[in-house]
């Protein structure tokens, strides 16, 4: 029950902040976008229009996703700290595990409401095009159940930082230098490894493993059609032959565990 009223409180400061309504409205308005620009092409590729739609929003949550998390998370114990109201939550009799997961069920209930609401977005708008004859449901369900996991490891990490900042100026700086790090320049830097390298070791090897490590990588190599993940298969199964797809799961969901554990460890050396 603790965890649960600590939630509640969350959800009522959540939509105080804005950030229900701003997390909505960013990914129903890119999603919208998006599944316009890409119904224009499912056509004349003959190609299902839902896939084209899944595709597009794919290449948006790799970025948008992490950054709607982090964004819930940054001040979620440093903005406590700096208010005053973290000694009067320490003093209720609820553990910080608890109160963490309370405040990790608050905002994951807002990002899977802004991810549901801009995927049905999509849906609508593509039955409004297409009308449901021949349409499959299965490739937004899928980008649905992966994008939640990538959301959850950010906001793990978005607490991590929190505590360890314990100012909400300092969190918000840090953890758009994470996010540019994890999501931005991680890719950057493969890319660049992958031209030195010229198909060389790294690339056999190293380059795999990295992928793995990356749930935001995960994230986009499971939900990109097979033809285009083609490329990388052989790379991929030489860490085995089923590790593809499933060390692909193993990173998606491992990385909100660790993150969250991380974010306990961190909060618990927090004083108010």
């Amino acid at each position: 029950m603790g965890i649960v009223a600590i939630a509640q409180l969350e959800l009522v400061v959540a939509r105080r902040n804005m950030w229900v309504a701003t997390s909505v409205l960013m990914m129903a308005l890119f999603s919208f976008v998006l599944t316009l620009a890409g119904g224009a092409t499912a056509g004349a590729l003959g190609v299902d229009p839902l896939t084209v739609a899944a595709t597009s929003i794919t290449t948006l949550s790799v970025y948008l996703v992490p950054l709607i998390a982090l964004l819930l998370s940054f001040d979620a114990i440093a903005g406590e700290v700096e208010r005053g109201t973290l000694a009067l939550n320490l003093a209720y009799p609820l553990s910080r595990g608890e109160i963490l997961l309370g405040k990790f069920l608050a905002h994951f209930v807002v990002l899977g409401f802004a991810l549901a609401a801009g995927l049905a977005l999509s849906a609508m708008l593509v039955i409004w095009q297409h009308g449901l004859a021949d349409l499959s449901f299965a490739p937004l369900l899928l980008l649905y159940a992966t994008a939640l996991p990538l959301g959850a490891t950010f906001l793990g990490i978005g607490y991590a930082v929190s505590a360890l900042m314990r100012q909400p100026g300092a969190a918000a700086g840090v953890v758009v230098i994470v996010w540019l790090v994890l999501v931005v320049l991680y890719d950057l830097g493969l890319l660049g490894a992958l031209i030195a390298d010229n198909g060389g070791y790294f690339t056999t090897s190293i380059f795999p493993h990295l992928l793995l490590a990356n749930p935001a990588d995960a994230f986009r190599l499971l939900n990109m059609p097979e033809v285009s993940v083609a490329a990388l298969a052989s790379g991929l199964n030489a860490l085995g032959p089923q590790t593809d797809k499933a060390g692909l799961l193993i990173s998606l969901l491992g990385w909100p565990v660790l993150a969250l554990f991380l974010a306990w460890i961190a909060f618990r050396r927090v004083e108010p």
